[in-house]
């Protein structure tokens, strides 16, 4: 009989591990999907000097192919994009958006763009554990007259 308790006992700890490790694994995944996206996005920012229509709607579809579909919360002074179908907007506190850039200036007269995407953290039997933001930042340009937030 001892002998099916320490089977039993043994048996529960590999589902534990096995449970953490399949944790782990998603979390990763996730990490790095998003991480790629913020990339891109930067990178397409960089393209096309600035936030403008074109950009945009690359970095709308790109989002859009890729499967994308985490909301999360921007701080103010932001822009949001409310779907990916191109509209966007100041962000307001309490509404949720695919993800936002916000335009900064310089002394030197140059432009940065941050840009935050989302990623949320869940597990198929328990679900949405928790989002996470992750924030980059373009390289310096002049940019052009065509950038949406001037």
């Amino acid at each position: 009989m001892r002998e099916a308790f320490g089977s039993t006992w043994t048996f529960q700890l590999v589902l534990i591990f096995m449970l953490i490790f399949a944790c782990f694994l998603t979390l990763v995944i996730s990490y790095s999907k998003a991480y790629s996206l913020k990339n891109e996005a930067l990178s397409i920012v960089e393209k096309y000097e600035g936030v403008t229509t074109t950009s945009l709607e690359i970095i709308n579809n790109y989002f859009h192919e890729n499967g994308y579909r985490t909301k999360g919360d921007c701080p103010e002074g932001y822009m949001g994009a409310v779907d990916l179908e191109g509209n966007y907007s100041k962000v307001d506190s309490g509404n949720k958006y695919y993800y936002c850039f916000q335009e900064e200036k310089s002394e030197k007269g140059t432009i940065y763009y941050n840009i935050r995407v989302f990623f949320k953290f869940n597990l198929p039997v328990i679900g949405d554990i928790t989002t996470f933001k992750i924030e980059g930042r373009t390289n310096p340009f002049i940019g052009n007259d065509n950038r949406l937030t001037k």
